[in-house]
């Protein structure tokens, strides 16, 4: 069976150096995991470790990460990191101390349901500024806030917004500068101190102690760079922080010297995808044990940088092992391991495939 292998020391190096990084900032962070889509064997290492004392919160989008992290460990504050859902208000109050929120009415039930267990639940307000993803319109945000106010049960932790994650938006200076301003205007309106400016994600990093970052931006909510060691924004390594804490490993079930063009009658019923750039007639062709089904192997690069991606069905995938001599044996059997960097995307789903293994070094 394909597998993922999880090199837990070096997130946990990566998580320590943001830690001190984001600090030197005075910046608090939430470590977002829905990335591990709630694998207990790492989070069991992860949240008793020491690491995470220096963390706002833990966040994650799904509900049952989220009760997985508090069985594990109660203590840890939880977040929920995109606007609930009405029909998981009741698990969302036990299970997370913090959400995300856009809709009153979801506010509403959050304050309802707080209420008859006993809780006060935190909420930060996101506001859109132009990703059009979620986020109340600005010129709602007081009218917004006072009607939040009013609730017994939930107590506002600050404003947030989110850039990046479907347009791209980027991060800029004047769009984080209006969440200053906002921030000013709702703390003279209503004669309080909102505690956070959650600024964005992982994609906002690049811009910490530059005077493109606003000063009173004091929160992030972090994944892709803490587990990946990547910038979303450049795409470029951040600090000295690890790549290589996950590694893909596919099985070698057929090894064969094949024409690279396919015969016969090409019709619309295949299910697959195909590369385009086939540049000889004849290659090493190696069928892995994976395929759609389980990632996206756009989303794979071969370690081996001779290996090219030549196809893929639902549960099979073809790479052309490089040149044809037929004086030499291929470097490859049937039986081998041929080695993949996966992107951060590719990790989230090979996590949530139950037909991969997954190794946790």
């Amino acid at each position: 069976m394909a597998e993922l292998v999880v090199k837990s020391d070096d997130i946990i190096e990566n998580v320590e150096k943001l830690n001190k990084y984001l600090d030197k900032h005075n910046v608090t962070w939430s470590l977002v995991v829905k990335v591990l889509s709630g694998h207990q064997e790492f989070l069991e290492k992860l949240l008793f470790h020491p690491v995470v004392k220096g963390l706002h919160s833990v966040g994650d989008s799904r509900i049952s990460g989220l009760r997985i992290i508090k069985e594990i460990n109660p203590d840890i504050v939880t977040m929920y990191v995109k606007p609930p859902a009405m029909d998981i208000i009741e698990p969302l109050v036990s299970y997370a101390d913090i959400s995300l929120n856009t809709s009153f009415q979801t506010i509403e039930a959050l304050n309802a349901e707080a209420g008859r267990q006993g809780k006060k639940h935190r909420v930060i307000i996101m506001i859109e500024l132009g990703e059009l993803r979620e986020g109340i319109l600005r010129e709602k945000v007081i009218e917004f806030y006072k009607r939040v106010f009013d609730l017994e049960n939930i107590v506002i932790e600050g404003i947030g917004t989110n850039l990046g994650c479907m347009y791209g938006i980027q991060p800029t200076y004047d769009k984080l500068v209006q969440m200053s301003l906002y921030k000013q205007l709702i703390d003279a309106k209503f004669n309080t101190n909102l505690p956070i400016i959650s600024g964005g994600s992982s994609i906002t990093l690049p811009l910490m102690g530059k005077s493109t970052m606003p000063k009173n931006i004091n929160h992030l909510r972090v994944g892709e760079t803490a587990f990946l060691g990547i910038s979303p924004l450049d795409g470029e390594v951040f600090l000295d922080l690890s790549t290589e804490a996950f590694e893909y490993l596919g099985n070698v079930i057929e090894l064969e010297l094949k024409e690279t063009s396919p015969d016969g009658i090409i019709s619309e019923g295949n299910i697959g995808q195909t590369a385009e750039d086939v540049d000889r007639d004849h290659s090493y062709r190696a069928i892995l044990d994976f395929g759609i089904l389980d990632v996206d192997v756009h989303e794979l690069t071969p370690k081996d940088k001779e290996i090219r991606f030549a196809g893929t069905t639902s549960d099979m995938s073809v790479y052309d092992l490089g040149s044809v001599d037929k004086r030499k044996q291929c470097r490859y059997k049937v039986g081998d391991k041929v080695r993949f960097s996966p992107s951060y995307m590719a990790v989230a789903r090979l996590m949530n495939s139950k037909f991969i293994d997954k190794t946790i070094l």
